[in-house]
């Protein structure tokens, strides 16, 4: 059965013929009935009118969503819906009922609800020209804009957690200010066009997650250090970090750049000598020292750098460390707060005596257990006279296992009279509960009785 939750797990582009109810293909009635305008008013009838909502609101999101886009046009919609060459007539109604539900809002709206001055870096990008233009109270027109861009809320929500995981799994991280354009590089795959990029920092911003600044000329962007902090302000230990940072990479850039320069030297030194140029050849090893010693400069100041970001990620794990311990030290302080050491002892002390008493009552009760058994001990002997009387006159016959033998048949089992059966009942003595054979009894095997 279709559902929009299934069509938004199939894949994203391409036509949405084939990812549609089954009745897109199927009932015609059913779909000019869905392909044409809602009535003026719901009250006119609300069985209809819910109807046609239920089938495209759904089919819009879920649409957005197999697409990967957050921005959505009234115009793409129409062209992405066609069917037989129609149009859904109904298509600007579901719009304006999914900005009433708040599952979309105007691109415009968005970014006034942010604190968004730095959005004016990107020029061209979004030209915040208000649209003279509002809702007609009358449902069912034709006046909704096919260019007024809309944003799907929970999406765009959705694309901010991606792109925020995104950092905190890459080398970025390791640092919480990046620059625009690098975090723009690692999010290409999941922000297609700049302007969704845009909108995704908007909604992080809006979460509290990022801050963004100009520095220099150039745009960076803060994180916030954990998935549940908030960022805080952009400060001279993060700018002097980052400006390190850049200086890094510069550097790295330089040596590679100087690096490829030595190698090309001690080539055309190389080609020199076999073209029996010697001064040519010794004027190019003159210049690939003299790039070697700048490399070996820049190698120094690169590590010097190096050095100090070191220390300072250092310090900053230093800094979440103590904030652990002291996290711990009040999380344990509130722990003990009602134990004392007298408390402890007098607890110790109650659970000894209970453990005195257990004993107690345990060895009253094998008292009581042991005077029954002296008892049976009695009746059993009694009883293994009749047994034994029984089994001289009328020898039991074992059937023999063939997979279990229990005596061994290599040791024969001797007669025993009755005499002799009564000279060892003399030896056995009744101890503690059971029949215990005497030490000087001679061991010698009975014959099983049962």
């Amino acid at each position: 059965m279709w559902s929009p939750e299934r069509e938004a797990e199939a894949p994203a582009g391409g036509d949405p013929a084939g990812l549609l109810p089954p009745e897109w293909e199927e009932d015609e009635e059913r779909m000019s009935f869905l392909f044409s305008a809602f009535k003026r008013s719901r009250e006119v009838n609300s069985t209809d009118w819910d109807s046609k909502m239920g089938f495209w609101a759904p089919l819009v999101l879920s649409h957005s969503r197999r697409q990967g886009v957050v921005r959505l046009r009234l115009r793409d919609l129409q062209e992405a819906f066609q069917r037989k060459g129609s149009v859904p007539l109904g298509l600007a109604t579901v719009l304006q009922d999914l900005l009433r539900r708040g599952e979309l809002q105007r691109e415009s709206d968005f970014m006034a609800s942010v604190d968004s001055s730095w959005i004016s870096w990107g020029v061209g990008v979004f030209l915040l020209k208000p649209l003279k233009w509002t809702l007609s109270n009358m449902l069912g027109d034709n006046k909704f804009p096919t260019e007024e861009v809309l944003v799907a809320v929970e999406l765009l929500k959705e694309k901010a957690e991606e792109v925020y995981r995104l950092y905190q799994h890459s080398p970025l991280s390791s640092h919480p200010v990046v620059a625009l354009s690098e975090l723009s590089t690692l999010c290409a795959n999941s922000c297609p066009d700049e302007r969704t990029f845009y909108l995704v920092l908007l909604q992080l911003q809006k979460e509290k997650r990022v801050t963004v600044l100009e520095q220099n000329g150039e745009k960076i962007v803060k994180f916030a250090r954990g998935p549940h902090a908030k960022v805080s302000p952009v400060n001279d230990v993060d700018v002097g970090v980052y400006q390190l940072m850049q200086s890094e990479q510069l550097l790295s850039r330089k040596v590679e750049s100087l690096s490829q320069e030595a190698e090309r030297c001690k080539e055309e030194a190389r080609r020199a000598c076999r073209a029996g140029k010697k001064q040519l050849a010794l004027r190019s090893l003159k210049a690939k020292q003299r790039t070697e010693k700048r490399i070996e400069a820049l190698h120094a100041k690169l590590d010097t750098v190096q050095g100090i970001l070191d220390r300072i990620y250092a310090s900053q794990t230093d800094q979440m460390v103590f904030n652990a311990y002291q996290a711990g030290v009040g999380a344990l302080k509130l722990s003990m707060k009602d134990v004392t050491v007298e408390k402890a002892e007098s607890l110790v002390d109650q659970i000894q005596e209970l453990c005195d008493t257990q004993d107690e009552v345990s060895q009253t009760l094998a008292g009581g257990v042991t005077n029954g058994l002296d008892f049976d001990s009695e009746e059993l002997e009694k009883e293994l006279d009749i047994l034994l009387q029984d089994t001289t006159k009328e020898p039991l016959d074992l059937p023999d296992n063939p997979h279990e033998t229990l005596y061994t048949n290599s040791v024969p089992n001797p007669r025993i009279s009755d005499a002799e059966l009564e000279a060892e009942l003399e030896k056995l003595s009744l101890s503690e509960g059971g029949l215990v054979p005497s030490s000087k009894s001679p061991k010698r095997q009975l014959e099983p009785a049962l």
